[in-house]
């Protein structure tokens, strides 16, 4: 439609990505769309793309094979990284943003989308999934190294105690403080 309307010149190229745990898309664009085979999808801390036989399988392969499109995959502990990164700048995801963010760091390093312009869809807010930021940060989750996790402090609930951890915190990242 945006093309019809002269608001875009070319219909973009589709990128989709599924964690590792759950990627029946994924499989089915590596085998070159050969027939597609449901999969169960295992446990991931992208819960609502957990999806091991999608409804809508045909109008996906259709829309990407209509935009050149490509598919990418992410682990847990990338898409946790990946959240992780995009918290530390102020942000606050979702899990399956995590994969998302994943797939287009995974696209731009091995050269597939270059220096074009991405857009990332972020569909949910990270305090939804507070126990698995929690547990990244705290270095809880088994077999995770957590690579940028941010350790929680417990601090006193009072302005001074608070601007005391703050003040350390600021003065240990960056000496002009």
């Amino acid at each position: 439609m945006c093309k019809k309307l002269g608001v875009v010149d070319r219909i973009p190229r589709l990128v989709c990505a599924q964690v590792a745990n759950a990627n029946p898309l994924y499989l089915h664009y590596k085998s070159g769309w050969k027939d597609f085979k449901p999969i169960t999808a295992n446990t991931t801390f992208a819960s609502a793309i957990q999806i091991g036989d999608p409804v809508s399988i045909d109008r996906a392969v259709f829309a990407l094979k209509n935009t050149n499109g490509t598919v990418g995959e992410a682990t847990e502990e990338e898409l946790m990284d990946a959240m992780a990164r995009a918290d530390s700048t102020g942000m606050f995801i979702c899990p399956h943003t995590g994969v998302a963010l994943t797939a287009l760091s995974k696209l731009r390093k091995t050269g597939i989308m270059g220096l074009l312009i991405g857009l990332v869809v972020s569909t949910a807010h990270g305090l939804k999934f507070t126990d698995s930021k929690v547990d990244y940060h705290s270095k809880e989750i088994k077999n995770m190294e957590c690579r940028f996790a941010n350790p929680p402090v417990q601090v006193k609930a009072d302005f001074g105690s608070v601007m005391d951890v703050l003040r350390k915190y600021l003065l240990s990242k960056n000496s002009k403080f």
